[in-house]
């Protein structure tokens, strides 16, 4: 299959590489390491692109795996994603990217500091609850409304709740890291609005995360009895995991802080920990990035900035540079913008309008309700709109569980693009430069220094610094 494919990509040196391609298994690696070469390429041109935008780089690199699919690449001759992309390698690319996933869910659950929430924990819950609640909501009534063209999977019928709660699920997520990395980038996460819009999107992926497994087991189950046991045994995991493993990862920390740095052997037992959880997890059935995600968030929080701070440096460079542009394009090739058609475009509408109105609703209604400012309520709206990444992880899992098609897979990654994009130009309307530089200056008025005093700068210079240039560089999933 891949000889025969392969032979008809053309002339020239790409062509007579690939024609030498045949079932074996060292020829397949080649051509998947040739792919993942492109891709990654691809995805930091993309990336550099956006970073030039002032988009989130992670942007680029969702749309480089679009670009190289069948919304881009299939409107050319002679089916260039399949002769690039052979259905026989595509299993491979597969298993890279599901690595690449599961170190992104240790990372957020990593990243996911309980400590955002000290002394705002009923604001965010209020606003968190919210802005899950009401997209939710709509998500369901969203549902109603696409059930019916798009209630088949490959031939076989997903049931009317299933479906539903997955949309519902999909609509209530907030993409914390991306989130964090806007903020960071203009310096508000110095300021009230910025560690108040945090401590809401930790709250929000708790929340969510919980309910996307609830939803799995449902759809996982075969019946009362076995969605019974699903939700037992993730429990069970979940108690294991803060007890028990939890210990087990302090006696790590203390290796750590013995040893003055991260070595080998303790990397190695936080590697092994990390994919023996996503086993457990798909093994119960609720999807291994769920493993992952809890390993992350018992890690022990009591000095380990140290600690947390190697780990991210070995991790993160591989799966952000490596692992995760494979992921985008493995999302490509399962997205095909072109095939959506008029009627498609309608749906992708209704889409839009269901994902903006109950995210941003949810949130700013709730600010608003708790007496935050006008400017605020409605900037944290838009903020905890942003979806990114993480959007696409919860996508992937519906398509693999069989609970979305290809055509409602598509038009929820184009909301995750859309979300992400728009997030950035509406906070800097609605948070221009001379907002920011009075609130950085009253958060710098409120910090003292180390010696108890403010610190020696000016708060207007300050503030100018924090402030991002045209060249502002760096932008996270």
């Amino acid at each position: 299959m891949i000889a025969s494919s392969m032979l008809a990509a053309g002339h020239g040196p790409i062509g007579e590489l690939l024609a030498l391609a045949t079932t074996s298994s060292s020829e397949i690696a080649a051509i998947v390491f040739a792919d993942i070469a492109l891709i990654v390429v691809v995805a930091r041109v993309m990336g550099a692109l956006f970073r030039w935008l002032r988009q989130p780089a992670v942007v680029g690199e969702i749309l480089a795996g679009l670009l190289l699919g069948p919304s881009l690449l299939g409107a050319f001759p002679a089916n260039l994603p399949e002769r690039l992309f052979p259905l026989e390698v595509r299993p491979h690319l597969k298993v890279i990217a599901e690595l690449g996933l599961i170190i992104f869910m240790f990372i957020i659950g990593l990243q996911l500091d309980t400590k955002l929430l000290r002394g705002k924990q009923r604001v965010a819950a209020v606003v968190s609850l919210s802005s899950v609640a009401l997209p939710f909501g709509l998500g369901l009534g969203l549902a109603a409304l696409l059930h019916g063209a798009h209630g088949q999977v490959d031939g076989k019928a997903v049931a009317f709740w299933p479906f539903a709660l997955f949309i519902g699920a999909s609509m209530s997520v907030t993409a914390f890291p991306v989130l964090a990395r806007i903020l960071t980038e203009r310096g508000m996460h110095q300021t009230e609005l910025g560690a108040l819009v945090l401590a809401c999107a930790a709250v929000d992926d708790i929340i969510a995360w919980s309910l996307l497994a609830v939803v799995l087991a449902v759809i996982a189950s075969s019946g009362v009895g076995h969605l019974l046991f699903i939700l037992a045994a993730s429990l069970a995991f979940v108690a294991v995991m803060f007890t028990i493993v939890r210990r087990g990862l302090k006696v790590v920390a203390d290796r750590y802080r013995h040893a003055g740095h991260l070595t080998p052997d303790l990397l190695a037992v936080i590697m092994a920990g990390l994919l023996a959880s996503a086993f457990v997890t798909s093994s119960i059935g609720i999807h291994s990035i769920f493993g992952a995600f809890i390993f992350g968030t018992v890690m022990p929080r009591d000095q380990t900035d140290g600690l947390f701070r190697e780990v991210l440096e070995r991790l993160e460079q591989v799966s952000m540079l490596l692992l995760l542009p494979v992921f985008f394009i493995i999302t490509g090739l399962d997205a095909d913008v072109r095939g959506l058609g008029w009627s498609g475009m309608g749906e992708l509408a209704l889409v839009l309008l269901v994902a903006c109105a109950g995210k941003f609703g949810g949130a700013a209604l709730a600010a608003r309700a708790q007496r935050i400012r006008t400017r605020k309520a409605v900037a944290i709206g838009v903020l905890m709109n942003t979806r990114g990444l993480t959007e696409l992880v919860i996508l992937n899992v519906g398509l693999a569980f069989g609970v979305l098609d290809r055509q409602l897979f598509t038009m929820l990654v184009v909301m995750a693009i859309f979300t992400t994009v728009i997030a950035g130009p509406l906070l800097r309307l609605l948070y221009p430069d001379q907002v920011l530089r009075r609130d950085l200056a009253r958060a710098q008025r409120a910090s003292p220094g180390e010696d108890g005093q403010n610190l020696a700068r000016p708060p207007e210079r300050l503030a100018a610094e924090m402030l991002p240039t045209d060249s502002a560089s760096g932008a996270e999933t």
